[in-house]
């Protein structure tokens, strides 16, 4: 597969290291496993704006009729989150669950973000992910409203997450927490944020060289966090 041959030394650090491949459930494990993550164009228009923009750069194209409409990413260094040190402030009236609405936390996330990076064909890569136990969603109610949620893959002692959302201040840090406190019962260490902010770092991340974090990706799995 072209992501076991990719080699991300000689990558780049802050700009994409591979274009093209398809956008499956197997195709995104397994670049997971390899310290990668999609960024895919939501149109033609941001598709011919990343030609432009790394066209002759140093990251490969791995195949597709539009290479370009799909980047995939290894920031490095990468910005992680110890489950340890993850915590988030109850609120009175909230309650959290974990992988009750996976679904409907990926509509929640993707819900009024322009340009749409989660396209249908990444939605449905996460949902069989989901089905296959190796996606996992942490969620946040008010009584029978999801108000917040995040989810993420489960590779090695890592859940790499994709996004969270909120509608009530901090729900989706609560969700964070809630995912970090379930996921660490069962072994699990790191979540990885992707990209480094300024909220990341509020919440505790550290930065982590690539290379530790494809080391730590590594080892073996974790069971899924309990519901």
């Amino acid at each position: 597969m072209w992501w076991q041959e990719l080699d991300l030394s000689e990558a780049p650090t802050d700009g994409p290291v591979a274009f093209g491949g398809v956008l499956d459930a197997a195709t995104l494990l397994g670049a997971c496993r390899a310290g990668l993550f999609p960024f895919p164009a939501a149109d033609p228009v941001l598709a011919a704006f990343n030609e432009a923009r790394w066209a002759g750069g140093r990251a490969p194209l791995v195949g597709g009729a539009d290479p370009y409409a799909l980047a995939w990413w290894s920031p490095d260094p990468r910005p992680v989150l110890p489950v340890a040190r993850l915590r988030a402030r109850r609120r009175t009236g909230l309650h959290c669950t974990v992988g009750r609405a996976f679904g409907r936390v990926l509509e929640e996330c993707r819900t009024g973000r322009e340009p749409r990076w989660m396209t249908d064909e990444l939605l449905a890569a996460l949902e069989q992910l989901h089905r296959d136990g190796r996606a996992v969603s942490g969620e946040v109610w008010e009584g029978e409203e999801l108000v917040g949620g995040a989810y993420g893959i489960r590779v090695g002692p890592v859940l790499s997450l994709d996004s969270m959302f909120h509608r009530r201040p901090g729900a989706g840090s609560l969700a964070l927490a809630e995912l970090a406190t379930r996921f660490g019962a069962v072994g699990g260490r790191l979540l990885d944020a992707q990209w480094d902010s300024p909220h990341v770092r509020s919440l505790g991340a550290e930065l982590l060289p690539r290379e530790r974090y494809l080391t730590v990706l590594r080892e073996p799995d974790t069971p899924p966090p309990g519901g």
